[in-house]
């Protein structure tokens, strides 16, 4: 399940994100050391993370699971829909096209 976004230039979308992340622009999300993003909310914080990887044309984000548990349908869910819910507010003059996979897609890495 990965997040496929169509874009003319995936570099800049991806260095968008995390500045704005970095700005306070978009506060549900925050981003480590690996560039992997990761939900903020206490509910979901640290649950998975969404790890980004530059194609040519676009920007797709695989999901990260923890290695001690499995990913739950409602975790793929909530960070799926709402990593794209934040690019389509914050994002939406960077791509044309923004969707999940429903089977798992490079660069996912999950259990």
């Amino acid at each position: 399940m990965a997040i496929i976004v169509k874009t003319e230039n995936p570099q800049a979308l991806l260095n968008a994100i995390k500045k704005a992340i970095d700005d306070d622009d978009v506060i549900a999300w925050e981003y480590d050391e690996s560039d992997d993003f990761t939900h903020s909310s206490d509910q979901y914080a640290d649950k998975a993370w969404m790890r980004p990887k530059v194609y040519e044309g676009e920007l797709r984000f695989g999901i990260l699971g923890r290695n001690e548990s499995t990913l739950t349908d409602i975790e793929y869910g909530l960070y799926h829909g709402r990593f794209i819910e934040m690019l389509l507010i914050h994002f939406d003059k960077y791509f044309t096209t923004a969707l999940a996979t429903a089977t798992k897609t490079e660069p996912d890495k999950f259990v």
